[in-house]
């Protein structure tokens, strides 16, 4: 280690025995020399760190994406053209037997604004779509993996890509813009992914107590600003009525605002300084719960477009409408303002430069 030490000042112009009080002091250098190894300690760290970040990313990249298909054409790549991707939230609790898709959202991405609209639509909703058979639009995932299984005699991958193709073309024809992709993801992936950032922050806008032996559910949050797990996150999410009326019901729009509150909370903690050294935990459990058809290159060029998006520039938009037992009947205008808010994403300008990522009349995200 000797040959890396710094040499020792030069004594130009001094006696060797010159008074102990006129040498340099050393505790500075010395601490100069820690910080400058610690720092260095630092950055190797984290440069390492990121290169396993980058084989765990690439190996979790090519788990969830579409196995058949991997180059994109050039024009049809994220950096210059905007995309349309439709998001499910899949309960599939074994305790239920369940495959509704609880959570839709239909968002759409601009590479040149850099900006993103998502609308949720309530699980309950009647999409009134002809060629289709009325039910909850959340059963409808479900219906088209059985159809694959019985019907068409598919099984594994195969039958969840034809649910995947229905959901992607129903949708596209309810909403009037061209999905290019459908993501699927698992309850317990969203309880996983909030763990690994180690909660999220949000505002429980009520009280909420809701158990269910049957299921293994059990919510039970105060109102206020607070940090939840990834389980109770998911109770702030689904609640929907009380046990007994100890706390009030809830109706489905409330439950968008809040999903739209949570997705928020998630960006905002992935993009934190806290959370660099829980990526690695978050891409395990995105890995394990996640399923696309989207191709490994093209997920690769949405992350690098879209990475730095902010919650500020994501518009996030709740359908609303009326319940009238056992479906909720959309409000028509609210429907049209958000087909046209996911339309204006996809034009190539993208939306105005110069208009709020919110939008008061209907934004509550």
């Amino acid at each position: 280690m000797n040959e890396h030490m710094p040499l020792p000042p030069r004594n130009e112009g001094r006696s060797s025995r010159a008074p102990k009080a006129v040498r340099p002091p050393r505790k500075p250098r010395r601490l100069a020399r820690f910080v400058f190894s610690f720092l260095l300690i630092v950055i190797i760290g984290l440069a390492s760190y990121a290169g396993y970040l980058y084989i765990k990313a690439d190996n979790l990249i090519g788990d969830i994406s579409n196995p058949k298909e991997n180059k994109v054409a050039a024009a049809e790549r994220a950096q210059v053209k905007p995309i349309g991707l439709l998001v499910l939230g899949l309960d599939n609790r074994q305790e239920t037997g369940s495959l509704n898709t609880d959570v839709m959202m239909a968002a759409t991405f601009n590479p040149k604004t850099k900006t993103a609209t998502v609308v949720s639509v309530p699980r309950d909703s009647t999409l009134n779509l002809n060629g289709y058979k009325t039910r909850k639009a959340n059963a409808y995932y479900a219906r088209f993996l059985s159809v694959a299984r019985s019907e068409k005699n598919l099984t594994g991958d195969e039958a969840s890509q034809y649910a995947k193709d229905q959901m992607k073309e129903m949708m596209s024809e309810f909403f009037g813009i061209p999905i290019d992709y459908t993501a699927v993801l698992d309850f317990q992936g969203f309880i996983d992914v909030v763990d690994a950032l180690g909660g999220v922050n949000v505002n429980v806008d009520q009280d909420m107590r809701y158990w269910d032996n049957a299921d293994g559910t059990d919510i039970n949050l105060k109102k206020g600003v607070q940090e939840l797990n990834g389980k109770d996150a998911l109770g702030f999410v689904r609640y929907r009525k009380s046990k007994q009326n100890i706390t009030r019901p809830s109706s489905d729009f409330e439950r968008n605002a809040r999903q739209d509150q949570v997705l928020g909370a998630i960006v905002d903690k992935l993009k934190s300084f806290s959370s660099v050294t829980k990526v690695g935990g978050v891409l395990d459990a995105v890995g394990n719960n996640l399923h696309t058809d989207i191709p490994k290159q093209q997920i690769e060029n949405m992350i690098s477009t879209y990475f730095r998006i902010s919650k500020q520039n994501i518009r996030f938009i709740a359908l609303e409408g009326t319940w009238k037992s056992p479906y909720v009947y959309l409000d028509q205008t609210k429907l049209d303002q958000a087909k046209e808010a996911l339309r204006e994403e996809l034009r190539p300008e993208g939306r105005p430069v110069s208009e709020p990522a919110s939008s008061a009349a209907t934004d509550n995200g």
